[in-house]
Formats: C-alpha cells, structure tokens, sequence
C-alpha cells in the first residue's frame, strides 16, 4: 500500500517520502513504516502523515486506532488521506469520531479545470469535516499551461499512467483549454497561473505542484496574486462536463457513468 509521509523538524524543510508499504493498513505495518520514516528522514515527527490508498483487507477501527497512536506519541501531527471514494472517507472519518480518534484534515484528490468529478461528493464532505484541499494533477499534467493539447511535460508525454487520466477525453477537455488561454490572453498572465489561481478561488488550501523547473515555482508564487472574478470562473467550468472517473478510482471495462462522454476501456480498444 503506497503511503506518502511529509514531515521535518524546525530546523530544516519538510521531508518527503514515497514507499510501497507491503502491510496495507494494518496496525503492525503502520508502527513498522512510521519507525523506518522517521528514522530515514532523521527526524522526531511528521508535520503530515497521508495514507494513499484507502485498504479494503483492514478493519477501519484498526487502522484509524493505529494512525491516532502515532499523534498521541508525537510521531505525528497531522493526518492526511488521498485518493478514494466520498463514501470510504466519510466512513473513516466517522469511525474516528466516534471513538474519540484524530480525524484526517487534508484531502489529497485529483482536481482540476479539466477533471472536477470530485465536486461532486468528495470535496463537500471535506468541507463538512473542515479538511484542506491539497489535489495533486493541478494543471492537468501540463495541459493547462499552454495552448493546444500536447502535454508540457515530459512526465505528460511519457508516462502512460498520467496520459491515460486525460487522453481519453481530449475532445471534452480542448474548449476548456481555449477558455483559459482566452482569460490568460486579456489578463496578461501564463496559463499555469490562472489554472493555480482558479484553485485558490475555489477554496483549495495548496494544490501540488509539480516543479521540474525554476519557472513552475515561480508560476506558484505569482498565481497567488492573480484574481479571477466570479465572470472569470463562471467562463472557465462553463464547458465541463461530467467525465469518466480515471486513475484509481475507475473501473476499467464497466458501463460509462450516465452523463458522461468518455468511452469505456473496452470501447476504447475496439
């Protein structure tokens, strides 16, 4: 079971870590991965401890109970989830509540201009839990950053994984892409910031960004400062519409979801 941990002391920059921890979700396998964490990083804590998967072989007071552990001690601060089903988290929040365990405060889903089917349950149950936003993907794997659909990337370009969550539904995704550049053009801005900048208007605490190059940073810094205007976002999402569900979410070979465009993997093929 993938996790991802961000941590770091007060003397250095948060750490990051991506591992494939073979026990799931289990209360051995979480006390074993947190020790070797910490322990790679050099460090006493964690700022964030994100599951990355949601684990259907472990009981979810097990789970939960184990994660609480590791705030109560101090190996942990914060807890962060990402990537499942509106319904699994809510459950997992609730298992927390009920007996009195740290609750998750971040959401790490795929969210952006081109892909907002998590508008639809995830992101309100966050906010009923009062959850930061953290989506990864913000500019669609370099889609939104310029004009035309090739990505900017060269993850984009290359890794099949990341071509797969967009490709499929490029004819839906282009008029989107037109808008953005249509509102970069009269704001006098690069597409990357007003793509970050539609993040922060709609409420998101820190979209992931990637940054394989200096300029990418500096796109995230500046998107800070551009203002969309509730005309501006009503134009952009104006052509979405509802998409297939992609990367771990999907279940490739069923029916499309009803109002949705794009093929299923079965029709994708023929």
């Amino acid at each position: 079971m993938p996790m991802l941990r961000i941590g770091g002391d007060a003397h250095r920059l948060a750490g990051l870590e991506l591992l494939f921890n073979e026990g799931h979700l289990s209360r051995e396998a979480i006390e074993r991965e947190i020790d070797g964490t910490l322990k790679r990083l050099d460090t006493d804590y964690l700022d964030l401890y994100i599951i990355h998967r949601f684990d259907y072989g472990t009981p979810i007071e097990e789970t939960m109970e184990a994660l609480d552990s590791l705030v109560k001690a101090g190996k942990v601060r914060a807890l962060g989830a990402s990537e499942m089903y509106a319904y699994q988290f809510h459950t997992l929040q609730t298992v927390a509540e009920a007996n009195g365990w740290t609750k998750f405060t971040s959401m790490q889903c795929h969210y952006n201009l081109l892909y907002r089917e998590d508008e639809r349950e995830m992101i309100p149950v966050c906010r009923q839990y009062d959850v930061a936003l953290t989506p990864y993907s913000p500019m669609a794997s370099g889609h939104l950053t310029h004009m035309g659909w090739d990505s900017g990337s060269k993850r984009g370009s290359t890794d099949g994984t990341m071509r797969n969550k967009y490709d499929r539904a490029r004819a839906q995704d282009m008029p989107i892409i037109e808008r953005v550049h249509e509102v970069t053009e009269r704001l006098g801005v690069p597409m990357a910031r007003v793509a970050l900048a539609w993040h922060w208007a709609k409420g998101v605490t820190a979209p992931l960004v990637g940054c394989s190059k200096p300029e990418r940073v500096d796109d995230a810094i500046e998107a800070l400062g551009v203002h969309l205007s509730p005309s501006d976002i009503d134009y952009l999402e104006e052509p979405y519409t509802a998409h297939e569900l992609v990367g771990p979410l999907a279940r490739p070979g069923e029916r499309a979801l009803a109002g949705t465009l794009a093929p299923t993997l079965k029709e994708s093929v023929k």
